[in-house]
């Protein structure tokens, strides 16, 4: 199954938006996918890669007490990331990705744990996901599921405009 990155693009086009993301286990890839189409300076602003749980805090204003109850690989934590990379680059929706890759578990969670936070104009998402496979194949998947959930949300957004 291929992201529905053209789609998504079609989306933010037609509406006017932008998106920037943030990214952890996906390194990057997120980015890659979304600047991957033609035209994609119409609606891709920029993203961050906050690997490390400090840059969550500094650079996206996650927030410690979040950290401390929830941890970087959940929910509260990819929401407030793309509502962090939005406010940090002014775009109309953020998309962040959030768990964990593998090999090994993180913060007690197994491998495939994975969050993905969508923000934008007067809403905040977050969808849980349990993926298998090795570490690239869950990083990949992540992108797909990401992109599938944010062109939801956009289409949502549409009908509700309409």
């Amino acid at each position: 199954m291929k992201a529905p990155v053209a789609s998504v693009h079609q989306l933010l086009r037609a509406a006017g938006h932008t998106v920037a993301t943030a990214e952890s286990l996906t390194g990057g890839r997120l980015a890659a996918e979304l600047t991957g189409i033609a035209g994609a300076s119409d609606v891709y602003i920029g993203g961050v890669v906050t690997y490390a749980t400090e840059l969550k805090a500094a650079l996206l204003g996650v927030s410690e007490r979040i950290i401390a109850e929830h941890g970087v690989v959940s929910a509260e934590c990819a929401q407030a990331m793309a509502a962090g990379v939005r406010a940090l680059t002014g775009a109309t929706y953020g998309v962040a990705t959030t768990g964990v890759a593998g090999p090994s578990s993180q913060e007690d969670k197994p491998p495939g744990t994975v969050f993905v936070g969508i923000a934008g104009p007067g809403m905040a998402a977050a969808v849980a996901l349990e993926l298998r496979g090795k570490r690239a194949q869950i990083q990949d998947r992540t992108c797909q599921e990401a992109l599938t959930a944010f062109e939801q949300v956009l289409r949502r957004e549409e009908t509700l405009l309409r």
